[in-house]
């Protein structure tokens, strides 16, 4: 940082000396004086953006990983889902029902067209965009400008645009190739999540997609945020009208199990109430023939998430993308076979937990366990600087990759460099490997306003990637960065101490265990071991402790007051805390199960639906809630006694009451 001194207009300057007199001092003397002022004036500045860089780093570190262990739970489902297949031929009859209707998603055949746009009429009062097809650069143009005016476009253009890309998307190979000249180039976008600004600013800076100006998204346009919809809608005209110039990659939430906890299916069931179902029936397909990578020049593989040591691009070249219909619905053999888990070995290959089953689904139906844990490694893996091929244990799926397994799996396909998404930059992109392995994220202010920036890369034949940031603005991105911070901080410590809230009692018995005094008091060190060992987040203990519980003078932790300031409503007041705590904590995998169970959308299931599948859930997690508990509760939440449950709504009274928000502790 800089510092000058300016002279005001008017009159001739004084001079130096005459200057120097006012302070009785040397001329050089006063110029040592100033220096040193400015000096310290920068040190201070240095320091002060150093802290408030650190607190940042401290708040998207708490972002990250919770959205990690969320998605490690979302996995977790999956070895549900095979428990329950396994245990499909097992449960009395009224029960394999049940079960049967969480996998008919799955199980239905090619939708028919005519049956699906032909009877959903746009009516004369509709005045939204309308499409023409086949669709041309003006449909591009239209659908833009009425998104730009929050208009919503109507069922029968979505089912049309959905069912033409099917259509077109079943032609396309599993990896596109992209050819570049220096006069033409490619850009590469990642994460959208459902933020249509972005995409819109995108757009503005770059140009539209054309012959000309070619495009690969690399997965993730949906979940999250609030503009799913348009966001998709968007790239697959813009795909339609430029097959051979916009590639969209698969993501690891273009997955109809994963719009369920994410938000996607709540949006389009939301903004499509009457034709929502049929809607998601066939954008459950549209996902399945999505292409998994893409190849640019012969040199660059874009892919969403990363590689494995076992990696084969020959096999993923061939097999039957289509069959990957959910990472949550693995594939299992129908011959009294081997069931697949997702806990991997030291090499971070899969491990496969056996279990003699009878699947629900024909193996003609699915691809072979190694086809799929192929896929999973491209959908979810992360690189790391550690060497080697290890546990994705953040995310619960795919792998971490090493600079080694980067070199050998480029060396071997005669590829130069790898372009993936799937993590959250603060500045909208990374490099890594030695270059070899670049990550760009096009989500900007994806945890919080000001969080991170966005980026797109624009790569062409013999030269080096380049990069475009930019950051959507709002007012309050125009706020001082001290604001900034300070209001992303309150945000992270928000959902972290309602984390902690979930497991209260596994870390009030931690806490316990090291309190062989029962004073109520742990050492710092004790506390910062429980806290990660119980809730499984890496984050830096020490340096969050002072935002999180009281610490006495001789530095030692009042570890109660870690929940002084926030509880869980009960539904039902006599509710026992664990099992509200509980039900808190698995309420996201509940409701996923819920809403696949609920086929009619009523919001309502069952009693006995209820009980199956609150005795399957608890089978399986090994939860500690005794059935009559869960007897008793069915029947209390059963407000009007008619039999029915009104799930949804019972969750959702499940929330974190925060006595006072989280004040703007830290000091610059």
């Amino acid at each position: 940082m800089s510092f000058g001194i300016s002279h005001k207009s008017g009159g001739a300057p004084a001079s130096p000396k005459a200057v120097c007199n006012c302070f009785s001092l040397p001329f050089i003397s006063c110029g040592s004086a100033v220096l040193k002022a400015a000096l310290v004036i920068q040190n201070w500045y240095r320091r002060y953006r150093a802290r408030l860089r650190a607190r940042q780093h401290y708040a998207l570190a708490i972002f990250q990983s919770i959205e990690y262990a969320d998605e490690q739970g979302q996995m977790q489902l999956s070895n549900f889902f095979s428990f329950m297949l396994e245990n499909y031929a097992k449960t009395p009859n009224e029960d394999s029902v049940l079960v049967s209707r969480l996998f008919e998603n799955t199980m239905q055949d090619n939708k028919d067209r005519q049956e699906y746009v032909a009877l959903v009429d746009v009516p004369d009062s509709y005045n939204g965009p309308r499409l023409q097809f086949p669709l041309t650069f003006t449909d591009i143009d239209v659908l833009l400008k009425a998104f730009k005016q929050q208009q919503i476009l109507h069922a029968h253009y979505v089912l049309e645009v959905l069912f033409e890309a099917r259509k077109v998307l079943k032609q396309m190979p599993n990896f596109n190739h992209v050819k570049t000249f220096p006069t033409k180039e490619v850009t590469i976008c990642g994460d959208l999540h459902g933020k249509l600004d972005d995409l819109l600013l995108i757009f503005y800076k770059n140009g539209l997609p054309s012959e000309n100006n070619p495009y690969v998204f690399n997965g993730d346009f949906v979940d999250r945020g609030n503009n799913s919809t348009e966001i998709l809608m968007i790239l697959l005209v813009c795909f339609l009208v430029y097959p051979t110039d916009l590639h969209l990659n698969r993501g690891n939430h273009e997955d109809f199990m994963m719009n369920l906890r994410y938000g996607f299916t709540k949006e389009i069931l939301h903004k499509y109430k009457l034709h929502g179902r049929k809607i998601l029936q066939i954008l459950e397909e549209v996902y399945t023939w999505l292409p998994i990578g893409s190849i640019i020049d012969n040199e660059i593989l874009v892919i969403h998430g990363g590689i494995s040591e076992s990696t084969d691009m020959n096999t993923l070249y061939q097999l039957q993308r289509n069959k990957m219909k959910s990472v949550l619905m693995p594939p299992m053999s129908v011959n009294q076979e081997d069931t697949v888990d997702l806990k991997r070995n030291k090499s971070g290959s899969t491990t496969v937990i056996t279990g003699k089953a009878e699947s629900y689904r024909s193996s003609s139906e699915q691809l072979t366990k190694h086809e799929w844990e192929q896929i999973i490694d491209l959908l979810w893996s992360d690189p790391r600087g550690r060497k080697g091929c290890y546990p994705n244990t953040n995310r619960g799926g795919g792998c971490y990759f090493g600079p080694d397994v980067t070199s050998k799996i480029l060396s071997k396909n005669q590829l130069k460099m790898l372009i993936r998404s799937h993590e959250c930059k603060p500045d909208g992109y990374e490099i890594c490997h030695d270059g070899k392995v670049i990550t760009v994220f096009s989500a900007s202010n994806y945890y919080e306003e000001g969080s991170n920036r966005g980026a797109y890369i624009r790569v062409s034949y013999g030269t080096a990637p380049q990069f475009f940031q930019y950051q959507v603005t709002s007012t309050s991105c125009l706020n001082p960065l001290h604001q900034r911070v300070s209001a992303m901080e309150s945000s992270a410590l928000k959902i972290l101490k309602e984390k902690m809230l979930s497991r209260k009692t596994d870390l009030i018995s931690a806490f316990q265990l090291r309190d062989q005094s029962r004073s109520g008091r742990i050492s710092l060190a004790q506390w910062a071991f429980s806290m990660e060992s119980v809730l499984g987040l890496n984050l830096p203990w020490r340096s969050l402790s002072s935002h999180l519980v009281s610490i006495d003078s001789n530095g030692n932790v009042d570890y109660m007051s870690s929940f002084q300031d926030l509880h869980i409503e009960k539904p039902v007041k006599d509710m026992k805390s664990d099992v509200i705590e509980t039900l808190y904590r698995y309420r996201s995998d509940l409701k996923i199960i819920f809403n696949i169970i609920d086929t009619d959308h009523s919001g309502l299931i069952s009693m006995d639906e209820f009980r199956t599948m609150w005795k399957l859930f608890n089978t399986h997690y090994n939860v500690q809630i005794d059935d009559s508990q869960i007897d008793e509760l069915a029947y209390k939440v059963d407000f009007n006694k008619d039999g029915n449950i009104d799930f949804n709504e019972f969750l959702k009274a499940f929330y974190v009451v925060h006595k006072y928000e989280v004040s703007d502790s830290y000091s610059a």
